[in-house]
């Protein structure tokens, strides 16, 4: 879901800043804290994909941990 009332910018600035989170996506411990917001939350949707593939792979290869 989109979020751009939260952040005082319109919808096309938050898709730019969404789409550039991630092609521009690395691992939170090298992420900047100066980023915009948004480019967090992408980032951080990005972590939670990543982390479910992950899980998924691990499943399917028979290891539940």
């Amino acid at each position: 879901m989109l979020s751009s009332d939260m952040a005082g910018i319109d919808l096309i600035d938050e898709l730019q800043l969404r789409h550039w989170a991630r092609t521009n996506y690395v691992p939170a411990d090298t992420r900047e804290s100066d980023w915009h917001p948004i480019v967090h939350d992408e980032m951080r949707r990005r972590d939670e994909e990543l982390s479910e593939r992950n899980h998924s792979l691990q499943a399917g290869m028979g290891n539940d941990s």
